[in-house]
């Protein structure tokens, strides 16, 4: 082949490499979670993946900016948690929200359960880092939050909708609420572009549907910008 025509054939078959590389990354699937990802507690469910690097997720979970649309005083406010109780977040995470409802009940005991074990140590470091010993980490299990002991009020946020046989899970957690207990879920409304896929979040209705069947009967609700709350009291 004479040589103008073969550097003719190897830049053509560069640029064909530089265009299908290009492509593939422009054309790569987006992330399992758009905006915000859940806070990482995870079921196994159409829109669970891994939480496993407890600090590269803590720069997402812990941004300051976060609390303007998730608003955790009207959400704190909203679980109208009883002096001296105990309280359980299934899904905390890094501590966004036991952090918070620690330092705002000094004389409650607070259990953030989650299925991640990077999470769970890294709540426990941060609970002593920051001198919170009424907080206590816990590692739960995809069907069960393995909570220690009975509690007050039990809080889900972005995790809902992450978790599988959802009136089944919240019948075998009827087990861990005290008298008079309650469960407060807040996740994303359907056209919030905040949250997983659009497909994966579900609307309000739904949660009291599956909460009903589950022996569930919702007792109040608030609206956040990109979110709702339902609270509720087993029936």
């Amino acid at each position: 082949m004479p040589p103008a025509a073969e550097f003719t054939r190897i830049l053509l078959v560069s640029l064909a490499l530089v265009v299908s590389g290009c492509a593939s990354r422009t054309a790569a699937p987006p992330p399992p979670e758009q905006g915000h990802p859940p806070k990482g507690h995870h079921h196994g469910g159409p829109a669970a993946h891994r939480f496993e690097d407890a600090e590269q997720w803590a720069a997402r979970f812990e941004d300051p900016e976060r609390d303007a649309w998730q608003k955790p005083d009207v959400v704190i406010s909203a679980m109208d948690i009883p002096p001296g109780s105990r309280v359980a977040d299934i899904g905390a995470a890094t501590g966004y929200f036991p952090v918070r409802i620690a330092r705002a009940h000094p004389d409650v005991k607070v259990y953030g359960v989650d299925i991640e074990p990077d999470m769970v140590r890294y709540l426990d470091e941060r609970a002593r880092r920051e001198g919170l010993t009424h907080i206590h980490a816990v590692l739960g299990e995809p069907g069960d939050a393995k909570l220690p002991e009975p509690v007050d009020r039990i809080l889900l946020v972005d995790t809902y909708h992450h978790i599988e046989e959802r009136p089944a899970y919240f019948r075998a957690l009827a087990g861990s609420l005290r008298a008079g207990g309650r469960v407060i879920v807040v996740d994303f409304k359907v056209d919030s572009p905040l949250g997983p896929r659009k497909e994966h979040k579900l609307a309000p209705e739904q949660v009291i549907e599956e909460l009903a069947a589950a022996g569930y009967r919702k007792v109040g609700e608030r609206e956040l910008p990109h979110q709702y709350v339902l609270i509720f009291e087993r029936v």
